[in-house]
């Protein structure tokens, strides 16, 4: 092919049919012929060229070819019937406008998205597929199989429930039975974040629409405030309010998982349980006390109260209240051999379910905030601590006849007997005056060392937040005056758990036990000796602990206690009504009474203290509110009533043999049934306070021997050489190193001369030295018995309606032999 020419073409007369050259410039032909001109080998104008073949001539209905060659149907060609050497290519001007354009654009971007697509949608489909083929060829799972369904059993303890995923869960607290007495459930929070509120007043008016409860105020305030990120509208919501607020679609509105503390027992046991606050942790009681526990050992919390008895106690201290219109209540039931607090309840109480709207009042638990004065309660301790260091005998007697006056206040008797009592005598009709004497005995610093053995002077050691310490005098200013009121329970307060705690020591056989409101395991004996119970300490001896038995007993049978008496239980106890301190002193006519109980006393199990705060008498009590007639009553009813729950039934069969076990006379020699009063035209003779060891006087506390004639006997050198005192004689004589008082051995004399009347004498005594004469029973053989050596010498003066004994400890510590007739009880001198 040849070179094509260089000049510009003209493409006017390119027009499809159009001649060539007509009305345009003559096209050159292509192998160089100027226009217009022939060809070089002679060839006419327009004919076919020299080298033209008819092979070259395309067909009549041949598609047009291109200058290639190729068929360019639909396109612009060549002329129609040119050869191929003879075409000549066409440019035409296309205009492309702007929507053009822009459409060109958009199928293009459409194409690359759709691409992209394809390959997302591939990657996809591959990324399932290798999934697939790891879980089912690679490493196929293996086939879940179904455990069996496991019925539970209703003695295991129920697991502990779930706990929400990120939610801290609260262990249940269930009573010594497995009772639950505090529970938590799951609940929903509802919480908004104030930056997503577009309009809080309407936000707030619509949440109260549905929360009528809510305080729309503070919801307002706190949804305002963009400051903030999270805030609480309600802490707990049902799942009917969840619903309803999630169908009104508030923005930044949103729901949290929580937990809601649930008391199903109320208001029974709310005051040993407490409550929690608004952050779900302990505020009060047991919830406080054990938080740290119940928020991290999702395992059960075991109370040792038994909601039986905490919901009788509370029953019958309710009706007490209501029917002598007090202020306030408390009643404690504890298992004297353990520590074991079954029953704590104070009035006026609170649901603890709504733990935030009780008051202070109602918040207020007597048995271990509050301080009152135990009053002839605490006359158990008095008779307990001198017949312990053998300072007092059972048979001594004690001036109540006169009152004792200290300045200008006067100590006398409710209802006093105006005459001279026995220990038993002074414990039954709960006698002052025989108690300050009694307590002036002891001695201040020996009652001082007593009560700090029994705990008296420290708070109750309870696992119970707010145990407050007891009020008392300091030791310097514990003079003869605070001995005797601290002896009938008046200068000291402490709190009624004090009471009961040392009550049961002096029951149980002398062992201090620590009360806990934790059960013990269950495996633990229910018969368990005290001695054996962690934490116990011996304060005084078992043969001390049998003597109090029977006075307690006596107090219910023939004493003051007697409302209180339960047939087949055995009941023994102590009243106690203590005036209550106000702004200028002693109160009158508003008293604190109480009872404490102990049954049965053969075996003593259980203590039981009931006690209102101002009662007031009505027609029942004659109107008086005393403990005898407004508590011992109650105390009685929950005996009655929870015995049998606690698994002890009335014992009817052996009534007789268990009487008589318990049982002793008011006066020595004395049956069941026989007079008390003394015998008439008995004088009394003054007598002279003698000198303690410390040097300073103390006064003195008569204690006298009745003759047979019904005339007391003067006290002269005649006949206190034919009588002896053996403590005057320990007195006298000086002490060993050991403070072992070895004398020779003594005979027993049976005189029926009338006795000297013998005047106790204050003995120095170690505090912690303590001991107690055992009683023998009439008729026993002196040989039998015994007296108890103790670091001290132990005083006692015998008053007998016949003859009258005098027993000398030898330094073996055994007693000559003889017999002790009838109607005569002995007077044992023990070391």
């Amino acid at each position: 092919m040849t070179d094509r020419p260089d000049w510009p073409r003209d493409r006017r007369g390119d027009r499809p049919g159009a001649p060539f050259g007509s009305g345009s410039r003559e096209r050159p032909a292509l192998d160089g012929t100027p226009p217009g001109g022939a060809a070089s080998d002679g060839a006419s104008p327009g004919g076919p060229a020299p080298d033209a073949s008819p092979q070259d001539a395309p067909a009549p209905d041949s598609a047009p070819r291109g200058w290639l060659g190729r068929h360019l149907s639909g396109l612009p060609s060549s002329r129609l019937g040119a050869a191929h050497l003879d075409t000549v290519p066409r440019v035409e001007n296309v205009r492309i406008t702007g929507p053009d354009l822009a459409r060109r654009e958009t199928l293009r971007k459409t194409r690359r998205r759709l691409r992209l697509s394809v390959c997302g949608f591939a990657l996809l489909f591959l990324t399932v597929a290798g999934k697939l083929t790891v879980a089912t060829v690679i490493k196929p799972l293996k086939p879940h199989t179904e455990a069996a369904v496991v019925l539970p059993n209703d003695a295991d303890p129920a697991p502990p429930p779930t706990a929400v995923a990120g939610l801290e869960h609260r262990a249940t607290i269930v009573d010594r039975n497995g009772q639950p007495l505090a529970i938590s459930l799951s609940s929903v929070a509802l919480f908004a974040d104030p930056r997503q509120i577009i309009d809080p007043v309407e936000a707030t008016r619509r949440l109260k629409q549905v929360l009528p409860r809510i305080d729309a105020a503070a919801v307002q305030r706190r949804l305002s405030d963009t400051n903030l990120q999270f805030a609480f509208v309600e802490r707990q919501i049902t799942p009917r309010e969840e619903l309803a607020v999630n169908r009104l679609g508030i923005p930044g509105v949103d729901f949290q998982p929580s937990e809601v503390r649930r008391y199903p027992m109320g208001r029974i046991v709310s005051q040993v349980l407490g409550g929690v606050d608004v952050d779900n942790h302990g505020a009060a009681g047991a919830e406080k006390s054990f938080d740290h526990r119940l928020r991290t050992d999702a395992k059960d919390l075991r109370l040792s109260i038994d909601v039986r008895v905490q919901a009788v106690v509370r029953d019958e201290l309710s009706k007490a209240m209501d029917q002598f219109k007090a202020i306030g209540a408390c009643g404690i039931v504890m298992d004297v051999n353990t520590g074991e607090v079954l029953a704590m309840v104070s009035l006026p109480d609170y649901d603890p379910n709504d733990y935030k709207t009780s008051t202070d009042d109602e918040q207020f638990n007597r048995a271990i905030t509050g301080r009152y004065e135990p009053g002839s309660t605490f006359k158990l301790q008095t008779a307990s601590m001198a017949l312990d260091g053998g300072l007092v005998h059972i048979w001594d007697e004690f001036d109540a006849s006169h009152p004792i006056r200290i300045g200008r206040y006067e100590i006398t008797d409710y209802e006093g007997k105006h005459r001279w009592l026995y220990l038993p005598e002074v414990i039954a009709y709960s006698s002052n005056l025989g108690a300050a004497h009694i307590a002036m005995v002891v001695g201040a610093e020996r009652q001082q060392a007593w009560l700090r053995t029994m705990g008296m002077f420290e708070r109750s050691p309870i696992e119970l937040p707010g145990a407050i310490p007891p009020q008392f005098q300091p030791a310097a200013n514990w003079r003869e005056t605070t001995v005797m009121t601290v002896g009938f329970g008046h200068g000291i307060a402490i709190e009624p758990l004090q009471v009961v705690r040392g009550t049961a020591a002096v029951v149980n056989g002398g062992i201090l036990l620590r009360p806990t409101i934790l059960a013990l395991p269950p495996d633990t004996n229910p018969g368990t000796s005290p001695a054996t119970v962690p934490g116990g300490v011996r304060v005084m001896q078992n043969s001390t602990s049998l003597i109090i038995r029977k006075l307690m007993r006596l107090v219910v049978t023939v004493g003051t206690g007697t409302k209180a008496e339960v047939p087949g239980y055995y009941v023994g106890g102590k009243t106690g009504t203590a005036e209550k301190v106000g702004g200028h002193g002693y109160r009158k006519h508003t008293n604190v009474s109480a009872f404490m109980s102990v049954y049965p006393m053969n075996a003593p199990r259980y203590a039981v203290y009931m006690m209102l705060d101002e009662p007031h008498g009505d027609k029942s009590t004659a109107g008086y509110s005393t403990g005898g007639m407004v508590a011992a009553p109650a105390a009685g009813r929950v005996i009655a009533r929870t015995a049998p729950m606690l698994g002890l039934l009335p014992d009817l069969q052996d009534a007789a043999a268990i009487n008589q076990e318990l049982f002793i006379p008011m006066q020595p020699g004395r049956g069941p049934g026989a007079p008390t009063v003394a015998a008439p035209g008995a004088a009394v003779a003054d007598a002279k306070p003698m000198a303690p060891p410390g040097g300073k006087q103390a006064p003195a506390v008569p204690a006298r021997l009745v003759s047979p004639g019904g005339t007391a006997a003067g006290v002269t050198p005649a006949s206190r050489a034919a009588h002896p005192d053996p403590r005057r004689e320990a007195q006298a004589a000086p002490p060993p190193a050991a403070m072992q008082i070895a004398r020779p051995p003594a005979k027993v004399e049976i005189n029926p001369a009338p006795p000297a009347r013998l005047l106790p004498v204050s003995v120095s005594m170690p505090s912690a030295a303590v001991s107690a004469a055992a009683i023998p029973p009439v008729g026993t053989p002196l040989a039998a018995t015994s007296s108890v050596a103790t670091p001290s010498v132990a005083t006692s003066s015998v008053a007998t309606s016949s003859v009258a004994t005098s027993a000398v400890a030898t330094s073996s510590g055994a007693v000559a032999s003889g017999t002790i007739p009838s109607g005569a009880a002995p007077s044992v001198a023990s070391r």
